[in-house]
C-alpha cells in the first residue's frame, strides 16, 4: 500500500504530536518509508510546509527531497473526475471555487492517478460550506485514513532507546 500526506500530517504532527525536537523517529519513519516508496506528500503540500518558514519547513528542505511528488499529465487527467464529482455534489460555489484552488484538489487527483490511500486527520461532515478530503474520497471510491491508521498497519514503532 502507498500512502499520499495531506498538509496537515506534516503540521499537527510538528505542532501537538511528533515534535521535531523530542521525536525524531516519527520524521526518520516518513524518510524512511518515502525511500521504500510508501509515502509521499504533493509539491502544492510542499509548498504550504514551505510557507510556513518554521522548523518543519527546514525539515522539508532538507529531507523532503522528491517526497513532496509533481504534478504530471497523469495527475492533470484526474482533475476532471474531481471536478465533476464536486460540482455534482450539494456544495456553495464559495466552497466549490475554494476547494479547486487548495492543495486537497491536487491531493485527490494525485491519488486517483497513482491508486494511492489519502492520509489526512480530516473527518467527513456534512457541510455544504466547506468540502472536505474525507468526502470527496467517498464519492470517488478512494481509500483514506488517519495518520495513526497508517502508522498502525505499516507497525512503525517509536521505541525509546537507552540514555547515553
Amino acid at each position: 500500500m502507498s500512502y499520499l500526506l495531506d498538509a496537515n500530517v506534516f503540521i499537527q504532527a510538528k505542532n501537538l504530536h511528533y515534535g521535531l525536537d523530542f521525536c525524531p523517529a516519527f520524521w526518520e519513519w516518513l524518510v524512511d518509508n518515502h525511500a521504500a516508496g510508501k509515502v509521499a506528500s504533493i509539491d502544492k503540500v510542499g509548498d504550504e510546509i514551505a510557507a510556513g518558514d518554521d522548523e518543519l519547513s527546514i525539515w522539508a528542505r532538507n529531507h523532503g527531497n522528491g517526497l513532496f511528488t509533481k504534478t504530471d499529465a497523469s495527475v492533470a487527467a484526474k482533475f476532471g473526475v474531481v471536478s465533476t464529482w464536486i460540482t455534482a455534489q450539494q456544495y456553495e460555489p464559495a466552497a466549490i471555487n475554494t476547494f479547486l484552488q487548495v492543495a486537497d484538489f491536487y491531493l485527490i487527483a494525485h491519488a486517483l492517478a497513482r491508486g494511492q490511500t489519502v492520509v489526512t486527520h480530516e473527518v467527513p461532515a456534512n457541510s455544504a460550506k466547506r468540502i472536505k478530503i474525507p468526502n470527496v474520497c467517498i464519492g470517488l471510491n478512494l481509500p483514506f485514513m488517519t495518520p495513526y491508521e497508517m502508522l498502525r498497519r505499516e507497525r512503525a514503532r517509536f521505541v525509546l532507546g537507552k540514555r547515553p
